[in-house]
C-alpha cells in the first residue's frame, strides 16, 4: 500500500473533522439558518432544537446535563470563562488561586492576568513522570483560596493527572477545581462526577469537529458554581455567554461528541496499539531514545520523545514527510524548548530535539511503519552515521 505524504501525526494540534461530523455541519447550514433566540416563529424553533439536542449530546460525552453546558468559541475562551469567570464573582472570600506548571497557555495566561489585578497564585510542580500529586495541591491550598485549576491530561507530553483525588481534596476544602480537559475529552472516559470537577472546558476540533466551537461544563448544584460573564450584551447561554448562538457549529460539535463516545473504547485501543507499535520500532532501532513523562497513564495516542545527539530543532526540518511538532501548537513559534520539558527536568539538549506524536482516529498500519523508517533515518542522518 502507498502511503499517501504528508503523514498527519499532530493530533494534539488539532484534528481533522470527521466526514459525519460535515455532513451535519453542512445540512444544519443549509435547512437551520434560523436565529434560535427567534422564539415568535418557526425557523426560530427549530434551530433551537437543534442546538438544545447538540448541548444534550455535548454533555453526555462528560456524563453531565444539557442544562450545564455553555457554549464559547472554543477551549481557551471556555478556560477564561472559567478561570476569570470565578475571579469576578469570588468578592471577599479569597483572592488566591492553586495552579501547575503543566497549564496550557489558555490557563496559564489568564491566570498571569489575575496576578497582575492583585491575585495570588500558587504554582504545583509535577514530578519528573509529568504528573501532579494531589497532595502537593492540598499543599498549596489556603484559607483564601477560591480555585484549583488542573490540566485533565497534558498537551505536550499526554500524562493524565489525577483529577479524582485532586476533586476530593478540593470538594474537602471547600474549593472550587476547574479543568481543561481540552486533550482528554473524547480520547479518554470522563465524567464530571467520578472527577469531582466543577468547571469543565473542551474544544470541538480536538475530537474530529469544525474550529470555532468548545463547551465550558459548570457545576449547578453541590455546590453551585458562582461565576460573573466576560461578555455583556445579551441574554443567551443564561447571560454568560451572549451572542447569537453558532446552530452549524453546534451542531456539528453534538455529533463529533455522540461519535467520540460511542466509538471511544474501540478506538483507544486502536490508537493505543499504534503508539506502542511505533514506540517499539523506534527503541529496537535506534539508542538514546527518551520518553518524556511517565509511560502510563498517557493518552492513548501520545508520544513525546527526545533523541540523543540530534541537533537542536533539526528534526521537523528532516521529516517535511511527517507532520509532527516540537511541542504546543500555540508556541510552535518560539525557538526556546518547551518550558513543560524543561518543568520535568528534562536536559535542554534532548528538549530541543524532541518530537511530539499524536495519533488519531485517521492513522493507518501503514503510516505508522512509514514514520517509524522514516524518524529512524531522519535520526541517524543528523547523527552523522549510518547503521
Amino acid at each position: 500500500m502507498t502511503v499517501r505524504t504528508p503523514v498527519y501525526l499532530d493530533h494534539h494540534a488539532t484534528t481533522p473533522p470527521d466526514p459525519r461530523v460535515l455532513a451535519v455541519l453542512e445540512r444544519v447550514q443549509r435547512e437551520h439558518w434560523g436565529n434560535p433566540a427567534s422564539a415568535g416563529h418557526a425557523f426560530g424553533w427549530a434551530a433551537a432544537a437543534v442546538a438544545e439536542q447538540a448541548r444534550a449530546q455535548v454533555a453526555a460525552l462528560v456524563g453531565g446535563e444539557a442544562r450545564d453546558i455553555v457554549f464559547t468559541s472554543g477551549a481557551t475562551e471556555a478556560d477564561n470563562l472559567a478561570i476569570l469567570g470565578v475571579a469576578a464573582a469570588a468578592g471577599a472570600r479569597g483572592r488566591h488561586l492553586v495552579t501547575t506548571n503543566l497549564e496550557h497557555d489558555a490557563v496559564s495566561g489568564p491566570v498571569a492576568t489575575l496576578v497582575r489585578r492583585g491575585w495570588q497564585a500558587s504554582v504545583v510542580a509535577a514530578g519528573p513522570d509529568g504528573r501532579v500529586e494531589a497532595d502537593a495541591v492540598a499543599a498549596a491550598i489556603r484559607p483564601d483560596t477560591v480555585l484549583v485549576s488542573v490540566i485533565a491530561a497534558q498537551n505536550e507530553i499526554g500524562t493524565i493527572q489525577p483529577l479524582g483525588e485532586i476533586g476530593t481534596v478540593c470538594k474537602d476544602r471547600g474549593v472550587v477545581l476547574h479543568t481543561d480537559a481540552a486533550q482528554a475529552c473524547g480520547r479518554i472516559p470522563v465524567n464530571v462526577d467520578e472527577l469531582g470537577v466543577d468547571l469543565l472546558a473542551f474544544s470541538a476540533h480536538k475530537l474530529y469537529g469544525p474550529k470555532g466551537v468548545g463547551a465550558l461544563w459548570i457545576r449547578r448544584r453541590d455546590p453551585r458554581v458562582a461565576l460573573e460573564p466576560l461578555l455583556h450584551g445579551g441574554g443567551q447561554e443564561r447571560g454568560l455567554r451572549p451572542g447569537t448562538l453558532a446552530v452549524p457549529l453546534i451542531a456539528a460539535f453534538g455529533e463529533a461528541c455522540r461519535l467520540a463516545a460511542a466509538e471511544l473504547p474501540a478506538e483507544a485501543a486502536r490508537v493505543g496499539a499504534l503508539r506502542d507499535r511505533l514506540w517499539t520500532r523506534l527503541q529496537e532501532e535506534l539508542e538514546g531514545v527518551h520518553l518524556n513523562g511517565a509511560p502510563e497513564p498517557r493518552l492513548p495516542g501520545n508520544l513525546n520523545l527526545s533523541f540523543a545527539g540530534v541537533p537542536p530543532g533539526a528534526l521537523t526540518g528532516a521529516l517535511t514527510v511527517l507532520a509532527v511538532s516540537t511541542g504546543a501548537a500555540c508556541s510552535s513559534a518560539d525557538a526556546g524548548p518547551s518550558r513543560v520539558l524543561a518543568a520535568l527536568g528534562v536536559p535542554d539538549d534532548l528538549a530541543r530535539a524532541s518530537l511530539r506524536i499524536g495519533i488519531g482516529r485517521g492513522t493507518t498500519d501503514e503510516e505508522v511503519d512509514f514514520a517509524a523508517e522514516r524518524i529512524v533515518a531522519a535520526v541517524r542522518r543528523l547523527r552523522g552515521w549510518r547503521r
